[in-house]
């Protein structure tokens, strides 16, 4: 495990926050979409991936951790009662796990490169650093709060990183706003899913009306 990662300066954490949509979208190794680039890069798709490990295990928040991988080659880890893990490796492209949603059970001829084994040197890892990456910690809070707090957690997101890419706040903005619709909604129980679009709605209503 590379150690330093996890420990992030200050100054380090206001260039971060300053950065603009061009520094953002230069991701290292996948080609995704603008708006998930920089979901990647605040590492909200990594706090939206928990919630569904969440609801798609059954987990606890206490049992899904996140871990940065620079090389982007293992997408899951999961770790048995015994102390064994189980990782899914692949090369870092979205067609794998497309091809994948829409063959399933089948697993089809694949379309991305595959990995050359023996030119593998290296797997690093690291804890992400919550201060660094502040969408992280809302995805948390926002299983452990329920109800629509997902709803408002997700729709608040995209309109903070609509509103980024039309270069109308710094990137540091994302989170805050986003935090600061979950505080100004408190989770509500869902029963219909008109609940879960009234919250969507607004949570984006509440971000635009913060913008400059």
């Amino acid at each position: 495990m590379r150690k330093g990662w996890n420990k992030t300066s200050p100054a380090t954490l206001l260039a971060i926050a300053a950065a603009t949509p061009d520094q953002a979208l230069k991701h290292p190794t996948w080609s995704m979409g603008p708006k998930v680039t920089i979901d990647s890069a605040s590492l909200m798709n990594k706090g939206l991936e928990v919630i569904e490990a969440h609801w798609l295990f059954g987990l606890p928040a206490s049992k899904i951790d996140v871990l940065i991988h620079p090389q982007s080659l293992i997408h899951a880890i999961v770790e048995t009662a015994d102390g064994a893990a189980l990782a899914q490796l692949a090369a870092p492209d979205m067609r794998g796990p497309i091809r994948h949603a829409l063959t399933y059970p089948r697993r089809a001829e694949g379309c991305q490169r595959r990995l050359n084994w023996a030119h593998l040197r290296s797997l690093e890892f690291d804890a992400p650093d919550h201060d660094r990456f502040p969408a992280l910690r809302l995805a948390y809070r926002a299983i452990e709060a329920g109800g629509t707090a997902g709803a408002v957690l997700n729709a608040a997101n995209e309109s903070a990183v609509e509103a980024f890419l039309a270069s109308r706040i710094p990137f540091g903005r994302i989170p805050q706003l986003t935090a600061a619709a979950m505080d100004h909604f408190p989770p509500a129980p869902i029963h219909t899913l008109a609940d879960v679009q009234r919250a969507d709605a607004a949570a984006r209503d509440f971000v635009r009306s913060q913008l400059p």
